[in-house]
């Protein structure tokens, strides 16, 4: 299992998804907006993000952003993040996991990676989801650019709808493994 992440990984950053209503184009950080459960989910991968959003379609997911955050902050997020669900063979009891869960300023959750039908793939996708001091460093320290890549999913989409597969394919951001050490992402395997 790996992480993925967007064209946009450098020495310093990493690039993470958001969809929003349409008006967070105009906002500064798209963190203003806090969805279920208290938590901001930012996702690294474009399809798992389209597959989320219905490509910019779905209510109140119209706007799709690319954030780009410093590479510090999203491994303090993952360092400090939690299971979004119990696994016997990592926590010693659900009441353990409970408490990890109630403390933790960050959520990890895997989901299956899409392909450009949105047809699941074998292999797991992280996202994550930001709360408390996570979601206001988020907000204050770590996104170090937002482009509204909304343009770009209508456009991908629009050649998946008449089965330009190979153009919609050539459209998508490389995404490659993130390199993270492994006692940091051994506790978030689900």
């Amino acid at each position: 299992m790996y992480l993925c992440e967007p064209a946009v990984l450098t020495t310093a950053t990493a690039a993470t998804l958001s969809a929003d209503q349409p008006a967070t184009r105009a906002c500064n950080h798209p963190s203003q907006k806090v969805c279920e459960h208290g938590l901001t989910w930012i996702k690294p991968s474009f399809l798992w993000m389209m597959y989320r959003c219905g490509w910019g379609a779905k209510e109140g997911q119209e706007t799709v952003l690319a954030v780009e955050i410093t590479r510090e902050g999203f491994e303090w997020a993952l360092r400090h993040a939690c299971l979004s669900h119990y696994v016997p063979e990592l926590h010693a009891d659900q009441a353990e996991w409970k408490r990890q869960l109630k403390h933790a300023p960050a959520r990890v959750q895997w989901d299956p990676e899409r392909d450009l039908h949105l047809d699941p793939l074998p292999y797991r996708s992280l996202q994550l989801g930001l709360g408390g001091e996570a979601a206001e460093r988020y907000a204050d320290e770590w996104i170090v650019g937002i482009e509204d890549v909304t343009p770009l999913a209508k456009q991908v989409h629009a050649h998946v709808r008449v089965g330009e597969l190979t153009r919609a394919a050539a459209l998508l951001p490389a995404e490659r493994p993130y390199p993270v050490a492994e006692r940091t992402v051994s506790r978030l395997r689900g």
